[in-house]
């Protein structure tokens, strides 16, 4: 079964190269039934997946290159599930709002399918070293996405974004090698690596390696110089995947294996984790309110809400690891549907300027429905209840505060800093008298407004009823606290079980 989350696009990419001659509309319409077919084999396997268990399901193995220790091994658990279904939405939403007229639709609909391929095989490879085959996988499809389809400054920005992934990589792969050469294991299988002892020393060389190279891909500062770039330059529906599913790839990594293959040494320098989570999101927010372009205050706030979750993995209870799970979840959703919204402005306006936008709430002759679905969204990442970006973050600052106060103080100073920088752009962009050169602007059409239409929903329904996401994970917070057989303890002890204890009458009952 797992095998068709990576398969069924490859099927997909057959399909639009099969024909010799084929219409542009009939590569998107391929590419919208084998997306739809994924997200309904995500719907299939939530039914068959047990969140109790806690434990890897629906195991795939085949012996590959056993000299290299390199085996075809996948799997599924509380945490790789959430993100799987992420992926297969949100590529789904991404081809759906691609423009009809894009040029070279094979090759378009061809990266975006391999992008997905890449991504789901990266979330269920339970073998390190086919972890790290596609988690490079996906740079390919990316770099051409943003180097063809982007903006004026496209090539710059497509190269120092493979520059960038192409530096974590390395870093990432010279962590596994080492773990697996320390350990004298035979191979890469996740499970057997998961038992060895090392000691704290070992694992602290391992770990560091490994927290730089997926800091880059979430990004953390000071590696996030990438990512403004690459959202600024990238085309909407690429942002969307960028923003809503690529980064997951750096903090997933963390939380399986910063957290559960080097507990002690993920411990040990957990304060400077949190520290630096802190000054990211500070770094983040400070950096959104001085910007002017649109897009830039959405990827300048991702860079400050994806560090929610490098604190909230930092503080390593169980309620703050679901919180993690979560927030990444909440994230994914809001910065899909902002990074939408955006780009519907700009194609209808020409620009994403917000000194240069004013009135576009105007109910005749502006933009109202993607005004009142930006203000949706902005409220969401801000944190206002009733919206999953608030059940989110209220658990991650929950359950790190009593492990790391003061960071946790800073990181709630960013959260407040969110409704300060987007109510800046939503008064500037939407309120006011609408400006003179924009009174005849496109109509948007149903089918541009649908994909946010659906987000928005999401976020409403997660954010009143949290538990539909967050009990796919209760089990696996637990088990990725457990090494070599021991739970963590440390000072953490009493922390996390009220934290527990919180967790299971206000998420479970």
């Amino acid at each position: 079964m797992l095998s068709g989350f990576i398969l069924l696009p490859l099927l997909g990419i057959v399909l639009i190269y099969l024909p010799r001659k084929i219409e542009s509309n009939s590569s998107r319409n391929i590419a919208l039934l084998i997306s739809f077919a994924v997200l309904i084999l995500n719907i299939f396997l939530g039914f068959k997946f047990d969140p109790n268990l806690g434990e890897i399901q629906f195991k795939e193995y085949i012996s590959w290159i056993d000299w290299l220790g390199l085996n075809y091994s996948l799997g599924v658990d509380g945490l790789s599930f959430p993100l799987l279904f992420l992926n297969g939405f949100l590529t789904l939403i991404a081809i759906f709002s691609t423009s009809k007229d894009i040029q070279r639709p094979r090759f378009y609909y061809t990266l975006l399918l391999l992008l997905s391929s890449g991504v789901a095989g990266a979330f269920l490879a339970q073998n390190l070293l086919l972890f790290f085959l596609f988690y490079e996988l996906e740079i390919v499809p990316l770099y051409f996405l943003i180097a063809i389809w982007g903006g004026n400054r496209r090539g710059y920005a497509a190269m120092k974004f493979l520059l960038y992934t192409a530096v974590s990589g390395f870093l990432v792969l010279i962590s596994f090698l080492g773990l697996v050469w320390l350990s004298e294991s035979s191979g890469f299988e996740y499970e057997s690596l998961r038992n060895t002892a090392l000691p704290l020393a070992t694992q602290v060389s391992l770990l560091i390696p490994l927290l730089v190279g997926l800091g880059i891909k979430i990004p953390v500062f000071p590696f996030h110089t990438w990512l403004p770039d690459a959202h600024v330059e990238a085309s909407t529906p690429v942002s969307l995947l960028l923003a809503g599913v690529l980064l997951k790839l750096g903090t997933y990594g963390l939380l399986r294996f910063g957290v559960g293959l080097f507990l002690d040494a993920w411990i040990t320098l957990s304060p400077w984790l949190a520290t630096l989570a802190a000054i990211s999101a500070l770094y983040g927010a400070s950096c959104a309110i001085t910007q002017k372009d649109m897009k830039k205050v959405v990827a300048f706030s991702s860079i400050s809400h994806m560090a929610y979750i490098l604190l909230a993995t930092a503080a390593t209870t169980e309620l703050s690891i679901a919180a993690a799970i979560l927030q990444m979840i909440a994230h994914g959703l809001i910065s899909a549907l902002l990074f939408l919204l955006v780009g519907v402005v700009y194609r209808k306006t020409g620009s994403r300027d917000v000194d240069f936008l004013r009135g576009l709430l105007n109910p005749q002759k502006g933009l109202p429905v993607t005004g009142s679905l930006m203000i949706l969204g902005v409220m969401a990442s801000a944190g206002i209840p009733g919206m999953v970006g608030f059940i989110s973050e209220f658990l991650v600052f929950r359950g790190s505060f009593p492990v790391f106060t003061i960071q946790t103080l800073l990181c709630l100073i960013a959260s407040g800093l969110t409704a300060v920088y987007f109510l800046l752009m939503i008064n500037r962009v939407f309120f006011g008298r609408l400006t003179p050169e924009l009174t005849d602007l496109p109509r948007v059409l149903w089918s541009e407004r649908i994909p946010a239409i659906i987000l928005s929903l999401s976020i409403v329904t997660l954010g009143i009823i949290p538990n539909l996401m967050v009990r796919w994970s209760v089990s696996e917070t637990s088990m990725l606290l457990i090494n070599q057989e021991n739970i963590v303890s440390m000072n953490m002890s009493d922390a996390s079980n009220l934290n527990q204890s919180f967790f299971e009458s206000s998420m479970i009952q």
